[in-house]
């Protein structure tokens, strides 16, 4: 499983504002995310969280940057794209991917990364943060947003 490795990350987010941004296409894996990221923003102190939905992963650049153009100090992008027969998993995963690092890119804050690009469903869930997942990819993506937004707050005072 990729998770091996992955950092702990233990931060003290209050006073931040976060937006979560959140796809609606496989609802049991991004509802799994989506709480996942609730959780770990609470476990943080966030206490300051919009959640804004889209339809897909295609949509949460745009998305993602109008809130933080708007006064977020940080997004969470979640969503989910399955690979399927025809070539629009390529195209949708990596206008999402590089759609979102443009986005943090332009405006200097962080862009918690929470997309699952999977081959199938079964893969969702076992990163979904659900009951039985073996990881939980919507909580790692706010933990990393809110950790990187401190860093910045740091370098800019």
């Amino acid at each position: 499983m990729s998770g091996a490795g992955a950092p702990s990350i233990h931060s003290n987010g209050a006073g931040l504002k976060v937006t979560i941004v959140a796809g609606q296409w496989h609802t049991e894996i991004s509802e799994g995310l989506l709480a996942g990221a609730h959780r770990a923003l609470t476990a943080a102190g966030v206490t300051d969280v919009t959640e804004l939905r889209v339809p897909g992963s295609f949509e949460l650049p745009v998305v993602s940057k109008a809130a933080l153009e708007n006064g977020a100090d940080a997004v969470v992008a979640l969503g989910v794209i399955i690979r399927g027969g025809t070539p629009h998993f390529e195209y949708v995963s990596a206008a999402a991917t590089d759609g979102l690092t443009r986005v943090a890119l332009d405006t200097g804050k962080p862009v918690g990364f929470g997309v699952l690009t999977i081959d199938d469903e079964q893969q969702g869930i076992d990163r979904a943060g659900l009951p039985g997942s073996k990881e939980d990819k919507g909580a790692e993506a706010a933990e990393a947003a809110v950790a990187t937004a401190l860093v910045l707050r740091a370098i800019r005072s």
